[in-house]
């Protein structure tokens, strides 16, 4: 299984945080002219700290103790901005939108939190695999977000793994 499916499958069973970001990031990857070019900035800009992360993996583990399902793709129609993007994830559960909240994350903050974790992730794993790094849009990735995976890679590898 190629690397990129197997990111894909460990964020479907049971990673909220992730889930929301793998999907649309991926489409998102192969096909970022449906973002406007202050989306893509922003996305591109965002910083992940041990701050955001610790706030991504709490809300994932208490995601995942609640039973709150992985998210399937979004209506990619429908999906304009990131606030489409973020208003479709959280319509997706009634409790979705709580648990955002309860970790102090905005609809759209979660989801820039998500696409810049899965972008690092997706950045240090083409490194090492050729056929993901065709798939990699390098405009979106931030280096420092790369060197924050690369220093957290027991932490992310630990998340991926639902731990």
């Amino acid at each position: 299984m190629a690397v990129l499916d197997r990111l894909l499958v460990a964020c479907r069973v049971g990673m909220l945080a992730l889930v929301f970001g793998a999907v649309p990031l991926v489409q998102a990857q192969t096909a970022p002219p449906g973002l406007p070019q202050a989306d893509k900035q922003q996305i591109k800009q965002y910083m992940l700290t041990d701050d955001v992360f610790g706030r991504l993996s709490a809300a994932t583990r208490e995601a995942r103790a609640t039973g709150i399902p992985p998210q399937g793709s979004p209506d990619q129609i429908k999906v304009h901005s990131l606030d489409d993007l973020a208003n479709q994830a959280m319509a997706a559960d009634p409790r979705i939108p709580a648990l955002v909240k309860k970790y102090g994350f905005t609809p759209r903050e979660f989801m820039l939190a998500n696409i810049a974790l899965m972008n690092a992730i997706m950045a240090v794993q083409a490194r090492s695999d050729p056929a993901l790094s065709s798939n990699l849009n390098q405009t979106w990735v931030n280096a420092n977000n790369i060197r924050f995976v690369e220093s957290h890679q027991a932490e992310v590898q630990a998340l991926l793994r639902g731990q």
